[in-house]
């Protein structure tokens, strides 16, 4: 079982990709957390939470890659961040764009938030994370 929290860094997948891109952080990580979900936009699956947690994670780190973290963003990783080389980053807020739309519509994680009386606030969330991505 997944433990939804306030942050899109709150579920088990998305802490364990957390984890992962910290200690090994760079662009391709991002691009693969990213495109699953951003595929399965475009072919209207379901998200499973092991490839939700993770999207949206990357899209949180890619909003902060544009000067627009959450208010809790971790102040380590922002600094970590500073020190990436990124090729293209509208390329990155698109599939990132495209990955939050996807977890929104239809996934574990928004499952899971409808099961805890939370689907309103996690829908405002990430619709703010989209206003962040843009």
């Amino acid at each position: 079982m997944s433990t939804l929290g306030n942050s899109n860094f709150d579920d088990d997948s998305a802490a364990d990709f957390l984890a992962d891109f910290t200690e090994a952080p760079g662009e391709v990580a991002l691009l693969e957390a990213l495109a699953p979900a951003a595929d399965a936009a475009e072919d209207q699956e379901y998200l499973e939470a092991e490839v939700a947690g993770p999207a949206m994670a990357a899209a949180e780190i890619v909003a902060a890659l544009a000067g627009q973290p959450f208010a809790g963003f971790p102040a380590g990783l922002l600094q970590q961040l500073q020190q990436l080389d990124i090729s293209d980053l509208e390329e990155l807020q698109e599939l990132a764009t495209q990955a939050v739309t996807a977890v929104a519509q239809d996934s574990e994680l928004r499952a899971q938030a409808a099961e805890g009386s939370t689907l309103n606030d996690w829908l405002t969330q990430q619709q703010e994370l989209l206003k962040r991505l843009a």
